[in-house]
């Protein structure tokens, strides 16, 4: 085997074990929820399971192969993919986009939907997999809640460590899941043929033709059946499209297939295995491996998703979206394998709470679908934006994707209406409170900006006044960085340093970092270099970094010497100032009160510039001054 070859198999095995966790464990639940126990919400006769099982697979079919490997994974950020990278494209796009404050808005309701699914996910997998027990031996039934407690609070507990720590076993179990569905729905099919017919989008239309009704409803559970595709896009920086592809069309997709079709196969052959029919499709003799290894499978599919709220939010706070906050890098090597204690710690609380509320997976099903619906939909009009807008592309181009991909999405957000009542407001009412909070960052940051500016003054001014001071500023020997928050504008750190002490470093660098809305920013690429118009050891410097990039201004400095003399800093005696603002609330109309009251706390618990930017304790002085709000 040649090495390239080597390494598209390694991405394609790795890409099983990150990519399709999610919607690789549906099979756990998906049938269930559609027919319900002893067939309650769909009677199970031959034209139903047919139906049902063609719906699945074109579904996945449209939906996952066409919609999202055929169209929608072409548009991505310099590789980046995900609802942010859309939202990033149509932010930074060089040609106008009409409401394009009203494109980025649908973006962000589509994190703040993200956010739902995370919570979702693990619970409805770990516990549809924790039920397998009672498949073995019914009395164990009752022992399901405080497994799954257990193995979530071991999973979450284990995040501080990086997924490292369990993610060498992720892509061989995740072959393995996929052998052993697939071989199972084999055998089901082997012994009932007749289940092949399913195959047919003829089976589908007849459904839909004989009971209109009841395969419109069937919809909100038959998303079920492609929860977690999003990770084929969001996931796409860690693999790229072609090792996904070939992961979905070789693995994943005929294994998903097979093990649907032996599903109904078994559902006709015996009814009374909707209460489990993904283990009873294997002999007993092999029911608690089943469950040992679709306990792992649903543990993946969970740290998945996991992974995803940590990167998402990192991308947030990057962007400015949300408030900063403590971020860990668990490896070395791996950029994207992040920690953020804040965010395992909620999302623990609430899956935990999803788990004691629902208590079984068929009625956290109910809750299931209704997020993931309508990130579908703001994922194609995004997608239809970026190819209007951006690509320049055709206006019969562009209505064609509308027309089919819309016309569906519209359909499946429609027929999960009816989960509201059941559970379906839950992730709803979870994602508005997130868009609350993110909207509420993004406004009172752009009061504060707003006030900051007004404070700090024009930087060129400001070093003309440094140079012509009666009587002049004393220059102290040593080297100083003065972090800004805008590039034309003083800090008022250095204005405080001026203004109060009289006195200034002989050589003083201002910097300012900007987020790009490009996904990553070379080394070579991130330092601008300004001498401000005079030799007077006053310089300024803006650094770049891309949305998925770490900010560390020591680091970057340190790895700049060799754009100017001038960066040449003595790591081990450079002094770092910061301007920290204190927020003082008034009674001003510029903000609701009570989202006044939410910036606020927000702002207080936020982490400190300086800690994000990783500069050094021990040679870092903030200088607070009062900005009202």
């Amino acid at each position: 085997m040649s090495r390239s070859n080597k390494k598209i198999g390694l991405l394609v095995v790795g890409a099983l074990g990150v990519v399709f966790g999610d919607i690789g464990t549906s099979p756990l639940y998906a049938l269930p929820a559609i027919f319900g126990s002893g067939g309650r919400h769909l009677s199970i006769t031959q034209t139903n399971v047919h139906g049902i099982i063609s719906l699945i697979i074109w579904s996945v079919m449209i939906i996952v192969s066409i919609k999202y490997i055929g169209f929608i994974m072409r548009a991505d950020n310099q590789g980046e993919g995900g609802i942010i990278a859309l939202t990033a494209l149509i932010k930074s796009s060089k040609h106008a986009v009409t409401n394009s404050a009203l494109f980025i808005l649908l973006g962000l309701v589509g994190v703040a939907l993200f956010y739902g699914d995370s919570a979702i996910t693990p619970a409805i997998s770990v516990l549809s997999a924790v039920e397998g027990i009672g498949v073995i031996e019914p009395q164990f039934i009752r022992f399901v809640l405080p497994i799954t407690l257990i193995i979530l609070t071991g999973l979450f507990w284990i995040q501080r460590y990086g997924s490292k720590f369990i993610g060498r076993l992720f892509g061989p179990v995740m072959l393995a899941w996929f052998l052993i569905i697939g071989s199972g729905g084999i055998w089901q099919i082997w012994q009932h043929p007749r289940i092949l017919s399913a195959l047919s989008p003829l089976a589908a239309t007849h459904f839909i033709a004989t009971q209109p009704l009841a395969a419109f409803i069937s919809l909100s559970a038959v998303i079920l059946a492609i929860t977690g595709v999003e990770a084929l896009y969001a996931d796409m920086g860690h693999f790229g499209r072609a090792p996904i592809a070939r992961a979905w069309f070789f693995i994943v997709f005929p294994a998903l297939i097979l093990c649907y079709m032996g599903q109904g196969a078994l559902l006709l052959a015996q009814p009374s295995s909707i209460s489990n029919p993904l283990f009873l499709m294997y002999p007993e003799m092999l029911r608690v491996s089943m469950v040992i290894v679709a306990t792992l499978a649903t543990l993946i599919a969970s740290q998945s998703v996991i992974s995803g709220a940590f990167s998402l939010t990192r991308q947030a706070v990057h962007l400015g979206f949300l408030p900063k906050m403590v971020i860990r890098h668990t490896s070395q090597r791996e950029i994207g394998q992040v920690y953020l204690p804040f965010v395992n710690a909620a999302l623990f609380v609430i899956v935990s709470l999803l788990v004691l509320i629902f208590s079984t997976s068929q009625k956290l099903a109910g809750a299931y679908g209704m997020a993931v619906s309508i990130t579908l939909a703001i994922d194609t009009i995004l997608f239809i934006v970026v190819t209007r807008a951006l690509w320049r592309r055709s206006i019969a181009y562009t209505l064609t994707i509308s027309t089919l991909f819309l016309t569906i999405d519209i359909l499946f957000v429609t027929s999960n209406l009816s989960k509201l009542v059941h559970g379906g407001w839950f992730p709803l009412a979870l994602a508005c409170f997130i868009l609350i909070i993110i909207t509420t960052w993004i406004q009172g940051q752009k009061i504060v900006a707003r006030k900051r500016r007004a404070q700090e003054g024009p930087l060129q001014d400001f070093v003309e006044e440094v140079r012509h001071a009666h009587p002049p500023i004393r220059r102290i020997p040593g080297e100083a960085v003065y972090i800004g928050h805008h590039a034309e504008l003083a800090p008022l750190a250095l204005r405080a340093t001026v203004e109060k002490l009289h006195e200034l470093h002989e050589k003083v660098i201002i910097v300012t970092v900007k987020i790009s809305n490009a996904s990553h920013i070379p080394e070579d690429k991130r330092v601008t270099f300004d001498r401000l118009k005079y030799d007077d050891g006053i310089s300024y410097v803006a650094i770049r970094y891309g949305f998925h990039d770490s900010p560390n201004i020591p680091k970057t400095l340190l790895a700049s010497r060799t754009i100017n003399s001038e960066l040449a800093l003595d790591p081990n005696t450079v002094e770092y100032f910061i301007s920290q603002s204190k927020i003082v609330p008034t009674k001003r109309d510029n903000m609701i009160g009570w989202r006044k009251a939410l910036y606020l706390i927000m702002a207080r618990n936020a982490l400190s510039a300086s800690d994000y930017y990783k500069l050094p304790t021990n040679r870092t002085i903030e200088i607070r001054s009062l900005i009202e709000l």
